[in-house]
Formats: C-alpha cells, structure tokens, sequence
C-alpha cells in the first residue's frame, strides 16, 4: 500500500476511534435522558448472511452496510441498480439497458441471497430491473464469503432479505409521477388472518419512458407469503413472488466510443444503436417454504426449499466497428433471437445453537445444502448485413428490421452444488471473539454452449477465521482471514469455461459504536489475491466459437489492496448520517495496474434531517463520487474524468396518514458514461423529478 494511503487510513482510523467522543457524556447518562430517542440502532442489528452465525455488525470480523426501507422510500430506490449504487463499496456497471454487472474490491459480485440463503449458481448479471418492493433491506457483505456459499469470491455478497407478515395490521400506498412519462404504483398490505396465522402482499407496477432514443419500460411485481405459528416452538412459512420485466428498444452492447484514428465520438445524451423493435422480456419466479423450530435450550433448526425460474424473449441488436472521422460510417450491426429458460432447485437445512465449554458459552451453526440450476437458450441469428447511417444521424434515422430464422437449442447445460458447512463463534475472554468455519462444495457441471463441452468436476474446502478484540465498551479489533476458490463461468476465446480462480483474502480493522449503539463507524484494510481471474477481452464475432455477441475473457492474475472508512446511524435523534470512502489499488503480477475501467477511489455519502414541529419534514441528499477511469478500446485508450452526482428529497405529512415527497436526481445534471467495463458504454440521466404521495395506516 502506497505511503500516502497508510496515512489516509491511520486519519481515518483516529477518526473512527474518536468520533464518539462528542456524545461520550450521552453514554454514560441516565436513562431518562434518552427517553424522548426512538431510533433504531444499527451497531447492536444481528444478521445471520455474514457467517451463518446470529451476530452484531460489530461480532462480525468483516464489512457489512445495510441500506434499510426508511432510505429506499426516502431516496425511492425502486430498482437495485439505484440502490446499490448508493451501497458503500460496491461499483454497478450498466453495461447495457438491462443487462447490468456489479463489482466490489476490484472483483465481480457472483453471490446474491434471499434471506441470507444462498442462490451460488445464478449468473452474476442483474437482467432488467430488479424491484426493491419485495424487501424490507439489502444487506451487503465485502470481502471473501466462503462461508456463506461455499465458493469464495472475494468481492461481496449481495442478501435481500424479504418483507414478511407482521403481527398487527399494516397498510401503505405509494403513488409516483416522475420525469418522461414515469408513473407507479405500489401497495403493501400485511394481515393477521388468526391468532396464528398472517400474511402479506405486495404490488407494484412502473412504466416509463426513456432519456434513451427507442427505449421504453413496464414492469410489474406481485409478492405473497404467508406464515403460521403452528405451536410457540414451530413456525411455517410459505411464498411466491414474480416480476414481469419488459423493455422495448434496449441496448445490446452500447456505443462505439471512438472513431477509427482514435479520437473520441460526441454523442448526445440520448444516443443509442437500437432500433424500435428490439425488445427484452425477463420473467422473474421465485416460491419458497421454510420451516423452522425453537427448542428451550436456545438451538434451532430451519429448512428452507426455493424454487427460481428465470425466462427471457429477447429480439436483440448489436453494433460494431469503429466510424470513420470524417463520413461517420463504418458501424455495422447483427441481430438476433434469443429466448432462454433457467431453473434452479436450492435446498438448505441448517441447526445453530449455544454450547458451554471452559466454563464460557460459545455458540454454533452448522448445514447441509444443495443445489441444482438447468437451462435452456435458444438462437435464432440473422445473417443479414446491418449497415448503421452516420453517427450524427443515428437519431433521424431507423434500421429495419431483418429476417430471423427459426430458433434452435444453442445451449443446454444443467449445473449441481452440494456444500456441508460450520461456524462456531468462539468466547475467548471477556473481550475476545473468535469466528472460525470451513465450507466444503463439491460442484458439477454438464452440458453445452453452442457447440462448446460445459463439463466441469469440482470439489474445495474453504476454511474462514476471524477475532474480534474489544479494547472498550465502544471500540473493536477485528481481523479475518478465507481462502478463495471461484469456479468461474466465463469462457475463453474458445468457448471453453476457465478454471476456477484461486487464492487467499485478509480483512483487518476496527469497529465502534456511539449512542447506544444508534452510530457506528469503521475502517477496514484488505487484499485479496487471485490466479486465474476472469477478464474481459471481447466479444465473439458471427463466425466466433460462441454466441455472436457475448463476451469472451482471459485469466489473469491479480492482486486487489485497499481501506474503506464508514459511518452509518443517527448523529442526533433528528439527524443521520450514513456513507463511507473505499480506496483500491489493483495490480498484475508486473504491479501494473489492471481493470482500470474500475474506480480506484469512491464516496458515497447519505444524510436526513428531520424537523417533527413542521408537519414532519424531512429534508435529504445523497452523494456519489468517484475518480477517472480508462479502458482500451478498438484504437487506444478511452479515459473518463471522475464525476460527482447529487441528489436530493424533502418530504412532509400533508394530514395524518399522508406524506408527499419530492425526489430531485442528478441535481447538477453531470454528464458521465455508465461504465467502461466493456468497449462500448452509453450515458447516464440526466437531470430528473420525481413526486410521490404515500398513504400508511
């Protein structure tokens, strides 16, 4: 790590150590002081989706952020794009219009989890628009997950954890008008059926237009889960939930960036290579049920099947080639069916409880899950020769639409994990903490993938340590330490997966917590190492071994480094805070730096104040920054500048169960492209309104 780096961290490390200090007297006051304070804290929340274990944000030898339903309503984060752009650490890559890839630590995100239940064998693209009514938080956890999956990526795992039935009724309503066109409506109901029986529902539908020529959106989302407390001891859960994504005039690829001598295109904001009859239909279908007892002496024990279907139709259209100057021609285009099928089958059977030994209580978590994932894709590629205008005119003119064959199977793979897994989190001392745990997967893959052989054996054990030391009542050390081993699903130039990457990931830092737990703040170092990595290098022609279209990637090796620095709470009882700076240096084996199309240093900041005598309001903003990028491109080096985007809300209760809120986004109306992870890249918003009125009983 560079000098100046260490230096940063050690500033930000005091910072952290002493930015309670101003609230020292708070917490040493009577009770009576604090009685008028009902935030909820946020150091003491236990989660489950960091180490299989009930622990605290400050037990847990890792870094953890939680983006909870007050900010998504506050911000109106309906799709996890936006909301994760917003987490702490994690970088989201809109390489097209619904094709999206996340990364963290200088590595792709591959593990997403529903209630802290891993779903490993989903590809690590978001397709369309995920919709954040059907959860409650999002939790993200940075750093190797081992543990958590059985397959240790050392970047960060995404968990959704779902709203559930309550046990009193509840009632809300959103309604939206927003900027070109967008309206949506949301309903959210929770019921008492009995005294034992309660459910809820969700409802959500969006359209819009776009800032993109052609580009247009709907989708609708249901959720139904039902719960039945059968004795106190037993608890059954059952639910559905689907999402309908549709999308017209969509990007496949985006924008050549260059011209053929090197120089860069000025596009206007809404340029794009579609053409009205392209379209992308997703089908999102999860069902689950769980079952979960509570024995006397503190041990549980929960199963949980999930079934998960994902479906496309997709008309899509591709452009390539590099304009040249002066005419501005010279980008041709193919096109193609694509309709595809995935389904997956996830078991998992887990029993944690409290064991005495040494005379201390420690306590254990330990299951058994498996897991099995088949598709189907079909192609049905047009021959034809697409032949663009000149790029200044991409917006008057259109490209018709060519002849498609019919479809035929192109790739039918079937996938199957098993993983048996254990933690136990270890009392040391009175102020010592020890997580330890291994995770064994034993993975298979079969099939093929247009004309490719997807076989695959593997098995690994992962181990995963951490101690955590509390130096006082407020502030903890922590470190971890887990192997990585990432079975990748990428394929080579050939179309031939590459071997799983390798190697090993340390966390070290330190942890605290103010106000009774309702401000916490941390500063973590890190590196990862891995051999073998996935990395871009272009996507197959017509006549290449794979799909025309999709990428291709090489392995390489490489060694990711940095600190992060986060705060997240209440400052005051009216006033809270929530963000933190990430700080990366990524490397080959020569130490040249590599990915360069990631920010090295990001910022991402949240804050409200509420003021409860004016009719509630409620004031906010929220800030993303991140410094210059690059990447190669067909000629030479394309470099964007760093850029900030600030947004921001107020909102106030019009009369009693009714609140209005106006979201302004982009306030500055910052021109940036939305990634560079490819060779070609589209922009982001522009500047863009949004009102809501909310009604809750």
């Amino acid at each position: 790590m560079h000098r100046h780096s260490r230096h940063l961290l050690i500033v930000g490390a005091v910072a952290v150590l002493s930015v309670g200090q101003a609230w020292a007297a708070e917490e040493g006051a009577p009770a009576g002081d604090d009685s008028s304070i009902i935030v909820t804290g946020v150091a003491n929340q236990a989660i489950t989706s960091a180490t299989s274990l009930s622990l605290t944000l400050r037990e847990t030898p890792q870094s953890i952020s939680i983006i909870n339903r007050e900010r998504i309503d506050d911000f109106a984060l309906t799709n996890v794009n936006d909301l994760l752009a917003q987490a702490v650490g994690i970088n989201v890559e809109r390489v097209e219009t619904d094709r999206t890839y996340y990364n963290s630590r200088g590595f792709d995100i591959t593990s997403f989890q529903l209630d802290g239940i891993g779903l490993p064998l989903i590809w690590g693209i978001q397709y369309g628009d995920l919709d954040t009514a059907l959860f409650e938080n999002v939790e993200t956890i940075r750093g190797a997950n081992a543990l958590l999956t059985g397959i240790g990526n050392p970047s960060a795992t995404i968990n959704y954890v779902r709203k559930r039935p309550l046990d009193h009724f509840q009632a809300t309503g959103d309604f939206q008008l927003g900027s070109r066109d967008l309206w949506r409506g949301e309903g959210d109901v929770s019921v008492p059926l009995t005294d034992t029986v309660a459910a809820r529902i969700t409802y959500a539908h969006e359209e819009r237009d776009s800032y993109l020529d052609h580009n247009r959106n709907n989708r609708d989302v249901i959720s139904a889960i039902v719960s039945w407390q059968v004795t106190p001891q037993l608890k059954a859960t059952a639910g559905y939930s689907r999402q309908e994504n549709n999308s017209d005039g969509v990007l496949w690829g985006a924008l050549p960036l260059v011209y053929s001598d090197g120089t860069h295109i000025s596009y206007p904001r809404s340029a794009s290579t579609s053409a009205d009859w392209t379209y992308w239909n997703t089908t999102d279908t999860t069902a689950f049920a769980e079952i979960a007892y509570g024995f006397t002496n503190g041990w549980s024990v929960k199963g949980v099947f999930t079934y998960k279907r994902f479906e496309e139709n997709a008309k899509l259209l591709y452009a390539y080639g590099t304009p040249d100057p002066v005419t501005g021609l010279g980008v041709h285009g193919m096109a193609g069916i694509y309709p595809s099928d995935y389904k997956q089958y996830l078991g998992d059977f887990y029993a944690s409880g409290p064991v005495r030994l040494f005379g201390r209580e420690h306590s254990l978590a330990f299951g058994l899950s498996t897991a099995k994932r088949d598709g189907w894709e079909y192609e049905g590629f047009s021959f034809e020769d697409i032949v663009y205008s000149p790029v200044d005119q991409w917006d008057r003119a259109s490209i018709a639409e060519p002849d498609f064959p019919d479809t035929y199977l192109a790739a039918r793979s079937t996938d199957r994990l098993t993983r048996a897994y254990g933690a136990a989190h270890l009392s040391l001392a009175d102020n010592l903490k020890a997580v330890v745990g291994a995770s064994a997967i034993w993975l298979k893959s079969t099939g093929y993938s247009y004309g490719a052989d997807l076989y695959r054996k593997d098995s690994k054990l992962s181990p995963y340590a951490g101690l955590v030391a509390d130096l006082t009542t407020n502030i903890s050390l922590y470190a971890s330490y887990t192997d990585i081993y990432n079975p990748q699903t990428e394929v080579d130039v050939n179309n031939v997966r590459l071997d799983p990457a390798k190697g090993t990931s340390i966390e070290a830092g330190v942890k605290s917590e103010w106000r009774n737990g309702r401000l916490y703040a941390t500063a973590a170092i890190f590196r990862a190492r891995q051999k073998g990595l996935a990395e871009f290098a272009g996507t197959f022609d017509a006549d290449g071994a794979g799909q025309a279209g999709d990428s291709y990637y090489r392995g390489v090796d490489t060694t990711s480094k940095g600190f992060e620095l986060e705060i997240a709470g209440h400052i005051t009882e009216n006033w809270s805070l929530s963000g933190g700076y990430t700080w990366l240096d990524i490397e080959d084996p020569e130490g040249n730096d590599t990915r360069t199309w990631l920010p090295t240093q990001t910022l991402k900041l949240s804050s409200t104040y509420a003021i409860p005598e004016l009719n509630d309001l409620k004031l906010g903003a929220q800030l993303r920054w991140q410094n210059a990028i690059r990447a190669a491109v067909d000629v030479g080096t394309y470099r964007q500048k760093g850029y900030a985007v600030l947004d921001l809300m107020a909102g106030i209760r019009v009369v009693d169960h009714v609140r209005a809120r106006v979201n302004v986004r982009n306030v500055t109306n910052k021109r940036y492209l939305n990634s560079l992870m490819w060779e070609q890249a589209y922009y982001a918003p522009p500047r863009n309104v949004l009102a809501t009125l909310s009604v809750e009983y």
